[in-house]
């Protein structure tokens, strides 16, 4: 049987092509969750307790930066941190394998569930908007892996060697559960991911008239203040770390601005030549 057109499609067509989206979006984030369950030493030993090592990459280059600056700095440059990992429950080490072998699969997999998503919105549109948006795939693939590496290895970072070497009395030793080390990597990377997305947002928001360049221009204050409660949630309490975060939240805004004029200006020559 010949395949229905957008047109010839009922609300229950549509249910079902989401459905079938949905299900190989399901089967590619398995795919590669098996893969991360698979090679658990390396996502485990070198991906989710490496921020916990003072010989990961950011340390190291805070500790240099510190030494080149002469500031005497005894927490980027130590041998190691002040604490333990340990679990404390029966079924900790499996759980934690399996849930992060999920959110592993899914950052993974995020091109093929862009695409998935991509598939069923694209038949909708007309061809010059399908011309337009060719490259969404790649360009939110691409933002959302460098909001995951900025997260990984700007936010969780920070946010380990602040709270290993806080300390409230010399009788209490810091013994982290190994959930709470997982969280906060998977915290960070994933909401920063989610955060760089935002001028892909911004041009879909301003497609449907729902965003103009006015607004985010007369509101940009307003932003700041939303940008620097953000930074004070996702890092900790100190303005170093809130400021290394609010800077590029900010720059994405600022391009959100840019694209949102492109797409408004590209809607009113399209309008003069109808």
């Amino acid at each position: 049987m010949a395949k229905k057109s957008i047109d010839e499609m009922s609300f229950l067509d549509h249910l079902e092509d989401l459905r079938w989206h949905l299900i190989r979006s399901t089967i590619g984030i398995v795919i590669a969750a098996t893969l991360a369950f698979v090679f658990k030493k390396f996502i485990f030993d070198v991906i989710i307790f490496g921020p916990t090592q003072m010989s990961f990459p950011t340390y190291e280059g805070l500790c240099k930066m510190s030494q080149f600056l002469g500031i005497e700095d005894t927490t980027f440059c130590a041998d190691k941190f002040p604490f333990i990992i340990q679990n404390r429950t029966v079924a900790g080490q499996f759980s934690a394998h399996i849930w992060t072998s999920i959110y592993a699969g899914f950052i993974v997999a995020f091109p093929y569930v862009l695409y998935q998503l991509w598939s069923f919105i694209s038949p909708g549109l007309n061809p010059n908007e399908r011309k337009n948006s060719r490259g969404f795939i790649i360009i939110a693939s691409i933002l959302f892996f460098l909001g995951v590496l900025f997260g990984y290895y700007i936010i969780t970072p920070l946010s380990i060697n602040f709270l290993a070497n806080y300390q409230i009395s010399d009788q209490i030793s810091n013994e982290f559960d190994i959930s709470s080390v997982i969280a906060i990597v998977r915290s960070s990377s994933l909401a920063s991911g989610f955060v760089f997305e935002l001028p892909i947002i911004i041009y879909f928001l301003t497609k449907v008239g729902l965003v103009t360049p006015q607004f985010l221009k007369k509101y940009r204050k307003y932003a700041l203040v939303i940008v620097l409660i953000l930074s004070a949630i996702i890092t900790p309490p100190d303005v170093a770390s809130q400021v290394i975060v609010a800077i590029p939240i900010l720059v994405l805004y600022q391009v959100s601005i840019y694209i949102s004029s492109i797409v408004v200006r590209n809607q009113n020559r399209k309008r003069k030549h109808v």
